[in-house]
């Protein structure tokens, strides 16, 4: 059984949810990400999903963009991030999928490499699945095709802009998790979360069974805590991301402590009763 089927099941039947936070792969370099990776597994990061650093990201926020850009300067490469990678998951927690990788990646990438050359190789360095953020469902079916024959997971995005007829088509197309945009437009921090959000999760999970995970602009508990209810799981990117910023000016150790820090806050209030 894929590893992230095998989490969601172990979640449920605990009555718990999952916290998801992302890394931008290479910022500031290969062995800080390697640092975060268990960081991130030490502060009860569920699933963890590695960004693939790319030129032009699509629904990215300035400070995503500014990682991909820092790492990409460096001279970064895809088959760097699967040696690390590789190298991570073959290491507790992570060994046997206890904690599933995930790789959020442009479809240009994918495509530049070949799909069946790119799935064989994540395979190899034990991702899980695929976030292909920019690939529409309504052009996905090789892809998709080529993961299900390996049980290897495409995780697609739904908006709230998707209309509702849409939003069931990618459902019925995902497999994993599906992963729930929380605003309209592009990753970053927000003050607050839409109102009309925990209704919008709700409807969704009457159209599927696949595990709901909400990401873009959370990065407080107060607003984990406003979607444990509703959600399957809690995806943070920018909140974490953004402490990156300070490398070659504090010391790597004390990045990789400040944002494991800001992880323990948010998976103690995913964990925390009402």
């Amino acid at each position: 059984m894929n590893a992230i089927d095998s989490l969601f099941q172990r979640l449920r039947s605990h009555g718990q949810k999952a916290f998801m936070p992302f890394l931008t792969a290479g910022d500031p370099d290969l062995e800080t990400t390697a640092l975060l990776l268990h960081e991130l597994a030490g502060r009860g990061a569920s699933l963890i999903e590695v960004g693939f650093p790319y030129s032009d990201p699509i629904a990215d926020g300035p400070v995503i963009q500014a990682s991909y850009t820092r790492a990409l300067a460096n001279g970064l490469r895809i088959d760097d991030i699967f040696r690390i990678i590789s190298r991570c998951a073959g290491s507790k927690p992570f060994a046997g999928g206890q904690v599933p990788l995930v790789a959020m990646v442009s479809y240009a990438l994918v495509q530049r490499r070949g799909g069946e050359a790119f799935v064989t190789q994540a395979q190899a360095a034990d991702l899980s699945g695929a976030i292909v953020p920019d690939l529409p469902v309504e052009e996905a079916s090789e892809l998709a095709a080529l993961a299900a024959a390996r049980d290897f997971k495409l995780i697609q995005l739904i908006t709230p802009t998707t209309p509702r007829e849409r939003a069931v088509r990618i459902a019925k197309a995902t497999t994993g998790f599906l992963y729930y945009v929380s605003v309209a437009g592009i990753t970053g921090e927000r003050d607050q979360l839409p109102p009309a959000l925990v209704e919008q999760v709700r409807w969704l999970r009457g159209q599927t069974d696949l595990p709901i995970c909400v990401g873009f602009g959370i990065s407080k508990p107060e607003q984990v805590r406003l979607l444990r209810d509703v959600a399957d799981g809690i995806i943070v990117g920018s909140a974490l991301v953004r402490h990156l910023e300070q490398a070659g000016v504090r010391p790597r150790e004390q990045i990789v402590r400040d944002i494991g820090a800001h992880a323990a806050l948010l998976t103690e209030a995913l964990a925390s009763e009402k």
